[in-house]
């Protein structure tokens, strides 16, 4: 199937002309703490969980060192349960601080850290101009312009912070040097979108954590930095990457979540899956469900020119999580 209609705008706006296979791991991020409420006054506190689990996404090919997998159906009824609990907590919190109602849109503020090896583009030294695309590309892909549901958030740059460190380079998933970089570098509330971009060990395209109640140092968004628009990663390069992560950081699990059993990625209307996407593989149906497979979801793993939808229930979800866990 060729480029969507509404998506030919956004190539040709800077944005490079290849796509982003995420033909990866199937992995998740963190399980959330069960305890934990929200105090009278919610102040961001770090908290470093045991472990932090992250989504994992490798290159075709590829495998991973270190590759966290699907959550299993205990962890996602656990993170089910807290979503749930944690929501009627912000709830009551804002009736009686007389603030009851919800937030309807979210501008995010983003910073990007870009994790440099030296100062040359080989050793990660991406310029301004890929970085103000992904934001474009976020914004388009969640504000519906790309062809799927308009969802509640909004992107806005901040600042970019370049760290040359031949010791956090590559960035390796589960590493010390990756908590190391993160404590050192993480700014702004759990609002904050922090985004690490550099070369990425063992193939990964990127991973991401899921929200929890408690801010902790490793929240954020990793992403290859050559998967931006205009990079060098051929079927990986329009910014998709990008989204697909930050859909975990809003707490969406992948379309494959589950298989064609149970409750699936608790979004109703995504049809089931019974494993991940790869390339374009318009018609595709892996389970008896109603429905072909979502393969043109940004929670799979198509390549970017097939990907180019959230769903409503994915927006309502995403949107569910940010009142529960992520709002101020």
């Amino acid at each position: 199937m060729g480029l969507r209609p509404n998506l030919l705008t956004r190539r040709t706006a800077g944005v490079a002309s290849t796509t982003l296979a995420l033909l990866l791991s199937t992995a998740a991020v963190g399980v959330l703490p069960a305890a934990s409420a929200f105090s009278a006054a919610p102040a961001e506190v770090c908290a470093e969980p045991a472990d932090v689990h992250s989504d994992a996404r490798i290159k075709p090919g590829g495998g991973a060192k270190h590759e966290p997998n699907e959550l299993t159906l205990a962890e996602t009824r656990e993170r089910e349960a807290d979503l749930a609990a944690a929501l009627r907590e912000r709830t009551r919190f804002r009736a009686g601080a007389g603030a009851s109602t919800m937030a309807a849109t979210v501008t995010i503020p983003v910073v990007v850290h870009v994790i440099q090896e030296n100062s040359t583009r080989a050793g990660g030294n991406i310029p301004d101009s890929m970085i103000n695309s992904q934001i474009n590309v976020l914004n388009q892909s969640f504000n519906g312009a790309t062809g799927g549901a308009s969802t509640a958030f909004a992107f806005q740059l901040q600042s970019i912070n370049r760290v040359t460190n031949p010791a956090w380079y590559p960035i390796v998933s589960g590493s010390s040097a990756e908590r190391s970089m993160k404590t050192s570098l993480r700014t702004g509330g759990k609002n904050t979108l922090n985004i690490y971009l550099g070369e990425l060990s063992n193939n990964l395209l990127g991973w991401a954590t899921f929200p929890t109640r408690q801010l902790n140092s490793m929240d954020g968004v990793v992403v290859l930095s050559e998967s931006l628009p205009g990079g060098t990663a051929t079927n990986y390069n329009q910014g998709d990457t990008g989204t697909h992560e930050v859909g975990h950081w809003l707490n969406l699990y992948h379309t494959f979540q589950g298989g064609c059993s149970g409750s699936g990625d608790s979004v109703s209307d995504t049809p089931a899956e019974a494993s991940p996407a790869s390339g374009c593989p318009t018609g595709r149906n892996t389970c008896t469900a109603p429905g072909v497979d979502p393969i043109t979801n940004f929670m799979d793993y198509s390549y970017d020119s097939c990907m180019y939808q959230f769903t409503a229930g994915q927006a309502s979800r995403m949107l569910t999580a940010w009142n529960a866990y992520r709002a101020a």
